[in-house]
């Protein structure tokens, strides 16, 4: 993989690059759409491409292990092939999803014991196994397996978790070094700072992870539920610390007010489930405000989705047909907005881009942020 910053906005921290890999170029800022099982849930691959056109992908550790299970896909040729994708994919190591069962798993020195959300049957993930696991998945970049905390959480488990992340870390790329290429392709491996929100953990995590050498680095256990504020004032805290020529990925991240201002924060990489997520509870974000597409005041109204028009959708159906859609429980409703929130989140941080390179991002993102934060 290779990194180059082409522009750093003068009145923010803000960087436009172009990240490049085996399979193809990502130009940053970017935010990836999760296809946590292997699918963006909802679109079609052909959407996907010409209408969300994204460079890059999610894929998820945790979920892909379980079904179809690695066998299946190193028999298909990696998960590029299984799914027909020819673009760039990002695979979570699972550490979050094994965070969510709190409830079914146990966690100790040597890795997490938990019981599968399927069926119940009892797994271990190890730093070293997680490794293996991602090297047969196949994607471009794959993360160092780590715990996410909670929030809130008490000082004394932040720290002792940071502390078992970094030995984590160091037994991920010791056997990262063992393990060889498949498919024909290198994988680029992007460790994970924590340390929940405490200044002085975020700073020992960002310096251990800066010099761990990888070649990019990714910030991990924010946007759990902590207050907007907390989450940029860890975030300025580690891009402080983590090196500027190398890609910076906040992980689960989040409101398009969110992505904007982690963008003027120095971050690169974003994903979320919420607009797609969201999308199917009838949340349709846009550069004006939110629409919650459900309210009655939609009955009859027979204006375009977005007249901004960002995918096909926008402008193919409206408002009026749409809310019909979701009152009628037409699955239909949910694909039509999940590709219109995809379409709008990849435009906002290609617009980001944009006005990073034109020099005028702070101005720009400073009225947006004012214009989202509407309810229409």
């Amino acid at each position: 993989m290779k990194f180059d910053l082409k522009l750093t906005d003068p009145k923010s921290k803000a960087r436009a690059g172009v990240i490049t890999t085996d399979h193809g170029e990502i130009q940053t800022p970017i935010f990836m759409p999760v296809g946590t099982v292997g699918t963006v849930k909802g679109v079609h691959q052909t959407e996907l491409k010409n209408e969300i056109n994204p460079d890059i992908i999610l894929g998820n550790t945790y979920h892909l292990f379980l079904r179809p299970k690695t066998s299946i896909l190193e028999q298909a040729g990696g998960l590029h092939k299984f799914m027909n994708w020819d673009r760039n994919i990002l695979t979570d190591s699972g550490g979050y999803q094994v965070y969510s069962l709190s409830s079914n798993r146990k966690i100790n020195e040597e890795g997490v014991k938990f019981k599968s959300h399927i069926d119940g049957s009892t797994h271990v993930f190890t730093p070293e196994n997680v490794m293996e696991i991602q090297r047969e998945i196949g994607a471009d970049i794959i993360m160092a397996f780590d715990e996410c905390t909670p929030y809130p959480c008490d000082y004394n488990y932040a720290k002792r978790s940071m502390h078992m992340t970094h030995r984590w870390l160091d037994r991920c790329i010791n056997h990262l070094e063992k393990l060889p290429f498949k498919y024909g392709y290198e994988q680029t491996f992007f460790p994970i700072v924590q340390g929940s929100t405490y200044k002085d953990l975020r700073k020992q995590s960002a310096d251990y992870i800066a010099n761990a050498g990888a070649q990019g680095n990714a910030i991990g256990g924010l946007s759990v539920g902590e207050p907007a504020e907390e989450m940029y004032a860890m975030t300025e805290i580690v891009t402080a610390i983590l090196p500027e020529d190398k890609p910076r990925y906040l992980m689960g991240v989040g409101t398009p007010i969110n992505i904007l201002e982690n963008i003027a924060l120095g971050i690169d990489m974003f994903d979320c489930v919420m607009p797609t997520r969201n999308a199917r509870n009838g949340m349709l974000f846009t550069a004006h405000g939110t629409i919650n597409i459900k309210n009655k005041k939609w009955e009859n109204d027979f204006s375009p989705i977005d007249e901004m028009a960002i995918t096909y959708v926008d402008t193919l159906y409206t408002k009026a047909y749409l809310r019909h859609l979701f009152a009628a429980n037409e699955m239909l409703g949910k694909q039509i907005a999940t590709i219109h929130n995809l379409g709008f989140y990849l435009w906002l941080t290609r617009q980001a881009r944009e006005h990073i390179l034109a020099g005028d991002f702070r101005e720009w993102k400073d009225k947006m942020v004012i214009q989202m934060d509407k309810r229409l």
